[in-house]
Formats: C-alpha cells, structure tokens, sequence
C-alpha cells in the first residue's frame, strides 16, 4: 500500500511539474510580447547636435524596403520622418535632435518601398534617382536584403529573392548575386551625387535572438536562417569596410535581446534595462519602440561623420 501510494504521489508531482513547465513555456513563447513604453535605443549626445553642421545643399535620400519606408506605425514615427522633426510627445531628451537643425538646406525623397527586395531596390534606384548637381551633397539611409531572407515564410520552395527555408549550401549563389547587386547599388548613388555622399547602411536585424528557431513565432523551421542571415550581414559589413562613402548602422546588435526570447532572463542576449519586445506583429517591421531605436542608431552614426560633411563643402566635387 505504501509503494502504490508513493508512485500516486509521485505521478501527481510529476503532473503538477510538468503543468508549471507547461504554462511558463506558453507564457514565454506564445503570450503576446510586451512592448514597454517610452524611449527605445542608445543615448544620442546632444553635443553633436548644438551647431549647424553645413549650410551646403543636402538630399536625405531614403533607401530601401518597409524598415525605411516605415511600414505599420503613423507616419510621424517612421525613423525616416523623425530624422526630419521631432514626434509629438517625444523623448524630451531628444527635442531638437534632428537633421534640419544640424543641416538648415536639407531636402528629403524616400525612394524606399514596403516588401520590396534588394533587386528592387536596384531597379528603383536605375530608374528614380535622378543625378544632382555638384553642389548637392548625399545623405542616404538605407536597409535592404531582410526581405530577401524572410519571404516567402516557408509558403514556397526557397528561390531567390525569397529564401524562406534554404540551406546554405542553396543559397551561396544567391548571397554572392547580392553582394554584386548591393556594389552595383553603391555605384548608382555614388554616381548620381557628384557633389559627394554619405551612405548609411544598415544591417539585418534576427527576431529570434540568435537563437534561430523561427518555430517560436509560429513559423517553419529554418536550420539554416541564421548561418544564411549571417552571410548577408558579412556582405553589408564588407560594404561599409572597403567604401569609404559607407557608414554601417549596426540594427542587428542593436536589436538582440529584443525578439522572441526578450523575457527569457537566460538567453546570452537578455536586455534587463530594456526586457522588451521591439518587432511588430508582422515580426519583419519594427514596432513604434523599434522606429525609436533605429531613429537614434541613424542620428549616432550620422554625427559621428558631421566632420566629413563639413569638410564636404570646402570642396563639392569631391
């Protein structure tokens, strides 16, 4: 009697057990994310911002897929618009910091384009930008290649364009083909502000934290996703490093921590000043926090080169 009783008592701890492990892994990886509130992302040092940078003609030219065409916030909360002007109700500790402030004949055009892939973004740069005048100079904030990777989630066997599901092996021609796509990109703005230019170009941010299992927002598996991410962000890192037009902005590091896996106190990538969830609920976009975030990575990496576009204008043709 004592035995039975001993493995009754046994089976219910082993059921209590696994219920509590069962509802923190549902807590974990299927509640909905929380979001936080208030400012996201680095510190910006407003020392960078307290005099005009150049009085020369400069083009914001905005790049890219949804990230820079700011797909899923209010237009005011797109990072490419609060470059331009402060939101309403934004970060007191950021009032003031903006471009037009630093750069007072700032104009703005955003070629960038919800959904589109880098062979788009090259389409579209061929045919929309138009060649400035010497006396313009180039401010370009780009993001291109995430769509590459991400469509079609699976639906379809992984091509080009759309890799969803690829093995490495599959998809070495396709991360060669954009690193040529992104060079003839490069070449294209280069060429079309002779005046000089300044490329800031972002790298691919990873929703599930390095970790790599797309399974956990519901997708299908990927083995490879993150070995495939990794390659395309070594291409825009050899971008940056052998151009000197290009300034990389750096969202990948940036938003670890901040995916699938942001309250697992655990994960190498746990962020406890910032333990939230910076993705929309579409996972590819930013949420308002994110725009928040990738807003001050721009404004960083755009201040830390004011003393190249100063220079720029004692000589504009370069």
């Amino acid at each position: 009697m004592k035995s039975r009783r001993w493995v009754r008592l046994l089976f219910i701890f082993g059921v209590g057990v696994g219920l509590i492990l069962g509802a923190w892994w549902y807590a974990l990886r299927l509640l909905p994310k929380p979001m936080g509130s208030g400012p996201a992302g680095p510190t910006v040092e407003r020392e960078s911002f307290l005099h005009p940078w150049t009085g020369r003609e400069v083009l914001l030219l905005g790049v890219g897929d949804s990230i820079t065409a700011g797909f899923g916030v209010p237009s005011e909360r797109t990072y490419f618009q609060m470059l331009l002007k402060n939101p309403p109700g934004d970060d007191p500790a950021m009032q003031g910091i903006n471009l037009p402030a630093m750069l007072p004949n700032l104009k703005a055009e955003n070629l960038a384009r919800s959904g589109s892939t880098s062979s788009e973004h090259l389409t579209i740069l061929e045919n929309q930008l138009e060649e400035q005048s010497p006396d313009v100079f180039g401010l370009v904030v780009m993001t291109t290649g995430g769509n590459d990777l991400i469509h079609n989630y699976g639906r379809t066997p992984p091509r080009e364009g759309a890799m969803y599901g690829a093995t490495r092996k599959q998809a070495r021609p396709w991360i060669a083909n954009f690193e040529k796509r992104l060079d003839a990109m490069l070449d294209r703005i280069e060429a079309a502000f002779p005046g000089g230019c300044l490329i800031l170009l972002a790298d691919v941010y990873d929703p599930t934290d390095g970790v790599g299992d797309a399974a956990a927002a519901g997708l299908p598996d990927w083995p490879d996703g993150v070995k495939i991410l990794r390659a395309y962000n070594d291409v825009l890192h050899r971008a940056a490093e052998k151009r000197e037009s290009v300034v990389l902005v750096p969202l990948h590091d940036a938003f670890l921590g901040h995916g699938f896996h942001c309250r697992e106190r655990f994960q190498p990538h746990y962020r406890p000043e910032d333990p939230y969830y910076w993705y929309a609920w579409n996972i590819e976009d930013p949420n308002t926090r994110g725009y928040d975030a990738i807003r001050r990575l721009f404004l960083r990496a755009v201040a830390g080169q004011r003393e190249r576009i100063a220079e720029e204008k004692e000589n504009p043709s370069g």
